[in-house]
């Protein structure tokens, strides 16, 4: 592919754009402990006429170095590729590529899931003729008053990198800087290269260094010194000291470190959402997850504690029970890679690596003339306060004579899955009762997508976290957690799965509907509508989908089962089994759901209404606005 030519002093080779971009990135590497790998897994794409022509010329000829997956739905690519990023703690990834106009539009929720979660991804999108020429061409959205301005605009707020390549050329800076983007740890997230149909045909003498191999290492920034000593001056003098562990930790590869800073110094740990299985359950330390969807022994501890070291993380809402969750003399401590994120809620910032940032943090308090140490009944607080919240977990996962509930279903997985399998969920219910009652049996292998609460992550997500798991760990299972509305919204890679090969356990746990918003309807006083089945007024006859029937129409093995019991028993099937499987289970859409670990969250209720329950539930909700930290 291409012709050699001599340009000046330097030799040239004659390419189209799109032909140049595949060559490009074949020649991108990454050093992950110590050992060269690509820097792409692969890809994934749905063709159509905006990019099949030329990219997909210029991927066939590289199919071997950039294996292709064939896409069922463009979004549901983007989850898949979230996910494999996010198996690979950012270091690697995936792209891209849709047609444009509605192939590439659908790719904007992933855009945006990629965004909030902080995860690397690149697409490469079709996009209308530069010249104009055809104007207006099919699947074009038509700006009356702005030609350049179109759908493929719209990726801007929900991408770190954007560019739009007008002429060859400018992939020879665009390409290097959307790279060094997505594996900044401060500023990683999505990056989106409009292709123009006629752009992508054009060609260019590209100079041959230009294709030179690359071997790319993720940069680890130090912590400033002054940052580093206003942090030991305050957690120097904490009497009941707390660690928020957030998913940072988990990318910076500084789950050891902080562990061990937080044995040396005995500080209670508790994990946000992301930062899940940053402890093994059985730690002394671990005191549980944090927040709205927590555990009563970690939201018992943060009201408690007076110096918060909150390290790899963004601070979300959940995580803070909307500010709600911490002392208001609380006074935080925030490292993180990211400036935006370290300096939140009056918080003295350490802006640097998670990994770097431990270790000079143990060095200058270890310094210190009075070696700290946390007072012994702190720890002993927080133990017995994990114990008690440990013996609820149990009774919440067992089963007997009790309605099915997503508990139990995630108590029988837990107990009969492998310390490194790969749990994977996300919107709806099961967030919360994952992190609420999953024991992690092996830290790093939790994925709850929280940051943008994406239904249709779950099947999408796993299929990609599979893909990512089969090259280190082809021996192990990724299990799926979804609901039935999740389901329905978006399934179609169970069969994207079964295509690839690569095996996917999902536990479908259907509850008539979008019962974890019923249950948030009810409870700020309004009454069941439109949420379950059952209760939408445009419903003739409700009737139960067939789940299983549905699945093995895809190719999945399949099965129906009544209870946990029979939930284990297909499990161990699904376990053994060499391709995709899906078990279904009805779970009790009210009884059903873990009761405790919660803490206030703040949600619009009506301040002005003729309902007494409404209006009753709003002042409930308003009574404990009190609580609210005031911040920044």
């Amino acid at each position: 592919m291409g012709v050699d030519n001599k340009a000046g002093a330097g030799e040239t080779v004659q390419l189209t754009l799109a032909q140049a971009i595949v060559k490009w990135m074949v020649q991108q590497f990454v050093v992950i402990d110590g050992q060269e790998q690509r820097l792409f897994g692969g890809g994934f794409g749905i063709f159509g006429h905006g990019n099949v022509p030329c990219l997909g010329e210029g991927l066939y000829e590289h199919r071997n170095e950039l294996p292709l997956y064939r896409g069922q739905n463009e979004q549901s690519m983007g989850f898949a590729a979230a996910a494999y990023a996010k198996y690979h703690l950012r270091q690697r990834m995936m792209f891209c590529t849709a047609s444009a106009g509605p192939g590439t539009a659908n790719l904007l929720t992933a855009s945006a899931l990629a965004h909030a979660n902080r995860l690397p991804m690149l697409m490469l999108c079709g996009d209308t003729f530069i010249t104009r020429l055809p104007d207006p061409v099919l699947q074009q959205l038509e700006n009356f008053n702005d030609p350049t301005f179109g759908v493929n605009d719209a990726f801007k707020p929900v991408t770190r990198y954007w560019d739009r390549i007008c002429h060859p050329a400018q992939i020879i800076q665009s390409l290097p800087a959307a790279i060094a983007t997505m594996l900044d740890p401060a500023d990683c997230g999505p990056a989106f290269l409009g292709l123009p149909q006629d752009v992508q045909g054009w060609t260019y003498d590209y100079p041959k260094v230009f294709f030179d191999k690359k071997v790319h290492r993720i940069r680890r920034t130090g912590p400033d010194t002054d940052e580093i000593a206003d942090a030991v001056e305050l957690l120097g003098s904490a009497k009941k000291p707390m660690i928020i562990a957030g998913g940072g930790v988990q990318y910076s590869k500084a789950i050891n470190e902080l562990t061990r800073f937080a044995e040396k110094y005995q500080i209670p740990v508790v994990e946000t959402i992301a930062g899940r299985a940053n402890l093994e359950s059985t730690h002394p330390l671990n005191t549980g997850p944090l927040g709205v969807t927590g555990s009563n022994s970690a939201n018992n501890i943060a009201e408690q504690a007076d110096v918060i070291l909150a390290v790899g993380t963004r601070l979300q809402d959940f995580t803070t029970g909307s500010w709600t969750a911490f002392s208001k003399e609380a006074q935080f401590i925030s490292l993180n890679a990211a400036r935006h994120d370290a300096s939140k809620h009056r918080s003295l910032p350490i802006v640097c690596d998670a990994k770097l940032g431990i270790e000079a943090l143990d060095t200058a308090l270890d310094a210190v003339t009075n070696k700290y140490k946390t007072p012994a009944d702190w720890t002993k607080l927080a133990s017995d306060e994990r114990a008690k919240w440990d013996k609820y977990v149990a009774m919440n996962v067992s089963h007997g004579n009790r309605a099915n509930s997503y508990a139990q279903a995630i108590g029988v997985v837990n107990e009969l899955c492998d310390p490194s399998d790969r749990i994977v969920a996300a919107a709806g219910g099961l967030p919360a009762e994952v992190t609420a009652n999953w024991r992690t049996l092996k830290t790093g292998t939790v994925d709850v997508e929280f940051g943008f609460s994406c239904m249709g992550y779950e099947i999408a997500g796993g299929w990609g976290a599979r893909i990512a798991q089969s090259e280190n760990e082809p021996d192990k299972d990724t299990i799926i957690f979804a609901g039935d509305g999740s389901y329905l919204m978006l399934n179609s890679d169970i069969y994207s799965s079964v295509l690839s090969n690569k095996k996917i356990i999902v536990l479908v746990l259907d509850n008539g509907g979008f019962a974890v918003i019923n249950k948030l309807q009810n409870n700020t006083g309004n009454e069941s509508f439109n949420n379950l089945i059952k209760d939408c007024p445009t419903v003739d006859k409700p009737f139960a989908v067939d789940f299983e029937a549905h699945a093995a129409a895809m190719g999945a093995n399949a099965e129906t089962v009544r209870n946990p019991a029979e939930l284990g028993e297909a499990f161990k099937r699904a376990k053994a089994a060499d391709k995709s499987c899906v078990i279904v289970m009805q779970v009790d859409a009210f009884d059903g759901w873990t009761t405790e670990g919660h803490t206030w969250w703040e949600v619009g209720t009506p301040h002005v209404t003729d309902s007494k329950k409404v209006r009753a539930a709003h002042e409930d909700w308003e009574s404990s606005r009190d609580k609210q930290r005031r911040g920044v």
